[in-house]
């Protein structure tokens, strides 16, 4: 790669010091703080997910103050590359004022109304035309919610009405992947295969089986990727066969594995588990909760990974982030047993198809369209990202890279030739994560694998950068690890 000096980044970096000192004295009438004033405020009163309070309060919250393009900045006035898109989201980089002038607009005509009782609004309206318009052909019904979250709960809810309208109220158990993520509800993080997750809170709930992940570098041992793929998926088989046809309802699972540590399926994977599920008329459930809306390539990861799906979970990138707003896709088939039999469907969210979430959605895929985001990303800087990543294969710290569409890890290793692995509780990932901090870089840390999701709009000067700090921050954390 290249190495690219960003010139302009420290007059922006000034620029953004100044706002973010000034920003609070002139929106409105407004506390200002310094950054000990806000921690010690945040360690009073704010509950985080997923974090270790005891580690967070030893050395104080990050506390975010800005955002524009694909930067964030804190309130101490540091700036980094976000090579996370938020959390998975981002799409369409920050600061896009189209965004926000959509959602003034309509909280002005219609901030909220529901969507209960035989009601509907504009917003929803068009969007759910939309999301037809861009999913395929046989997907045409959509239900809102306000997250990937409750949407795998609503996928439970009507996959098992589904089958009862069908004639079938016994096909009730959902198959889903050790080490999955689909959200952290009871019943989603209970479809998620989650150790950690499961150890919390008596999950997962009954109806809800799982099989091994695909996770080839681990534990694919002497087979081929081919072979390890077409095993893995037969293990669903296995399963079905083990606990009835049908008692069976759907199996889920990501095209990608995202919170799993970006796991890329061998290419024999999905095709097989579209022909076990065809074979024993199982429902497939694409969780495209980060997988869509161009992540890989193409506007939804079940196209690029040739998935053959009746239902689709959908959000994050459905507004970049800039709103909180969930959906989950069903196929004809499904919609028309709904129509003929379902009656009241008993379940649904305050804020499903809310009026100014749907707005904003509609104008991200406007913006989507109409820049061509993901047709320039796969033309023009998709392979230039995947190389740059391939090649800090020769690091001496990762002993696997992988990679797909604007997706990548990095697995960090003690020894290369055997794999070993530093220790048994991320301690390489969890350092890596704040050298890189450190260094003015986002990664997020997956035990030891370090994991890349950068905005869709990222330029090829951009993504030199980032890979020179990927670099310093390997470096630094193989002195570290091995002092």
């Amino acid at each position: 790669m290249r190495v690219h000096k960003d010139t302009s980044a420290l007059a922006t970096r000034i620029c953004w010091v100044i706002i973010c000192t000034i920003a609070p004295l002139i929106i409105g009438v407004m506390r200002t703080y310094n950054t000990a004033e806000l921690q010690a405020l945040d360690r009073n009163h704010h509950i985080h997910p997923f974090t270790d309070h005891q580690q967070m309060w030893a050395k104080g919250a990050r506390v975010i103050t800005g955002a524009e393009n694909i930067y964030i900045h804190d309130s101490d006035g540091n700036r980094y590359l976000d090579g996370m898109s938020g959390l998975w989201c981002v799409n369409i980089g920050y600061g896009r004022s189209e965004l926000a002038e959509i959602a003034k607009l309509q909280m002005e005509q219609l901030p909220y109304y529901n969507s209960f009782f035989q009601t509907a609004q504009l917003p929803a309206i068009e969007l759910a035309e939309e999301l037809s318009a861009i999913t395929p052909a046989h997907l045409n019904r959509v239900f809102f919610g306000c997250s990937g979250s409750d949407g795998n709960d609503t996928v439970i809810r009507l996959v098992r009405h589904f089958w009862a309208c069908e004639g079938h109220p016994d096909r009730q158990i959902i198959i889903s992947r050790k080490n999955a993520y689909h959200g952290s509800t009871m019943a989603s993080a209970s479809l998620g295969g989650m150790a950690g997750m499961h150890a919390q809170g008596g999950m997962p709930i009954p109806g809800i089986a799982h099989i091994e992940q695909p996770y080839f570098y681990r534990e694919g041992g002497e087979l081929s990727p081919e072979e390890f793929g077409l095993q893995r998926a037969r293990l669903l088989e296995q399963k079905i066969l083990e606990l009835g046809p049908e008692r069976v309802a759907a199996f889920i699972g990501e095209p990608i594995q995202g919170a799993g540590g970006v796991i890329v399926p061998p290419d024999t994977y999905w095709p097989e588990i579209n022909r076990i599920c065809r074979t024993y008329d199982i429902l497939l459930c694409s969780d495209e909760v980060i997988c869509g809306f161009g992540r890989t390539g193409t506007w939804f990861g079940m196209e690029s990974l040739n998935m053959n799906t009746d239902v689709m979970t959908m959000a994050k990138g459905l507004t970049s982030g800039y709103q909180p707003l969930g959906a989950v896709m069903i196929s004809n088939r499904m919609a028309q047993a709904l129509d003929r039999k379902g009656g009241e469907f008993m379940h649904g969210y305050t804020y499903s198809g809310h009026p100014v979430a749907c707005a904003v959605a509609l104008k991200n895929i406007e913006i989507m369209r109409k820049e061509r985001i993901i047709e320039n990303a796969r033309e023009n800087t998709m392979a230039y990202f995947q190389s740059g990543i391939r090649s800090l294969a020769d690091h001496p710290l990762v002993g696997e890279v992988r990679t797909h569409g604007f997706l990548a890890a990095l697995e960090l290793v003690k020894n290369k030739d055997t794999r070993e692995q530093f220790d048994e509780n991320g301690t390489a990932g969890l350092t890596c994560r704040e050298v890189s901090f450190n260094n003015g870089l986002v990664m997020r840390a997956v035990g030891d694998s370090m994991v890349l999701c950068p905005p869709l709009i990222i330029t090829r000067d951009q993504i030199d950068r980032m890979h020179d700090l990927i670099m310093t921050s390997l470096d630094q954390t193989r002195s570290v690890l091995t002092k």
